[in-house]
C-alpha cells in the first residue's frame, strides 16, 4: 500500500467482515457476502476505474465481485497467490486438495485459536520452513496478532468459502485485464492448480509465474512472464 501511496495513488484496504477491524458477524462468511459487502463498499466511496487486487481468499473475492456486481467500475484486477479456481479436488479439479486437508484446518482453529494463527505463518505461509529460507519473528508474530484480531467463527466458516467456491464461470465472464502472481512453490495454494488455470480462463490475462530459488543460489525469485 505505501509504494502506490508514493507513486500517487489513492489506495482502499478494506477489513473483510468478521475480519480484522470489521465488526463481528454471525453469519455471511460466504463469497456471495463477501463479493455483496465489496460492492456496497465501492458505490459507497463511488469508486470508478479502480483496480481490484487481491490475495488468496481475497482473489476469489475480487474474482466473484467483478462477475457478480459488472465491470462497470472496475479498470484492471490482479490475483496473487489466489484461490481461484477451486481449491478443493473434485471430478472438475483433479488437481486440487482433499476435504481432509480443509477438515483439518478447521479442527486445528477450534482447536486453539491462537496455537492455529502461531504455526501457520512460520511454516506452510510463508514458506519459512523450506531450507535455506529466512525467518522473520516479526512478521509471524504479526500475522498472529491479525489473526487474533478477527473473529473465530468468521475464520472458521471462511476456510469453507475460499475451499469450496468454485470460481470457474466467474473467470469466464471477466474481459478487464487480469494479472495473476503466483509462486510455483506455493504450499498454501497449490500453483499448477491455480494461477496457470486462472490466466488462461479469464479473457484477457498474463501470469507472471515466481520461481522458487534453491538455497545454494542467493538473492530473490524473478517472475517469468507467460500470456
Amino acid at each position: 500500500m505505501l509504494f502506490f501511496l508514493r507513486h500517487g495513488h489513492r489506495v482502499i484496504a478494506h477489513d473483510r467482515r468478521g475480519h480484522g477491524r470489521s465488526a463481528p458477524a454471525s453469519d455471511g462468511h460466504d463469497m456471495d457476502h463477501y463479493a455483496g459487502d465489496l460492492a456496497a463498499l465501492t458505490a459507497r466511496l463511488d469508486l470508478r476505474d479502480a483496480v481490484h487486487a487481491g490475495h488468496s481468499t481475497g482473489g476469489g473475492e475480487v474474482v466473484h465481485y467483478i462477475a457478480r456486481h459488472g465491470q462497470r467500475r472496475v479498470a484492471k484486477a490482479a490475483l496473487i497467490s489466489a484461490v481461484p479456481p477451486l481449491m478443493a479436488r473434485t471430478g472438475a479439479s483433479p488437481g486440487g486438495l482433499p476435504n481432509s486437508a480443509f477438515d483439518d484446518l478447521q479442527a486445528r482453529l477450534a482447536a486453539s485459536r491462537p496455537e492455529f494463527c502461531r504455526a501457520l505463518p512460520p511454516g506452510p505461509f510463508h514458506g519459512f520452513s523450506r531450507p535455506g529460507a529466512e525467518s522473520s519473528e516479526a512478521i509471524i508474530g504479526n500475522w498472529w496478532r491479525q489473526g487474533l484480531m478477527g473473529a473465530a467463527k468468521a475464520h472458521y466458516d471462511g476456510i469453507v468459502a475460499f475451499s469450496q467456491t468454485d470460481f470457474t464461470g466467474d473467470l469466464k465472464k471477466i474481459t478487464v485485464p487480469v494479472l495473476v502472481m503466483h509462486g510455483d512453490d506455493d504450499q498454501i495454494v497449490p500453483y499448477a492448480g491455480s494461477g496457470p488455470l486462472s490466466a488462461r480462463l479469464v479473457q484477457n490475462g498474463t501470469l507472471k509465474t515466481l520461481q522458487r530459488i534453491p538455497a545454494r543460489h542467493a538473492g530473490h525469485p524473478g517472475p517469468d512472464d507467460q500470456r
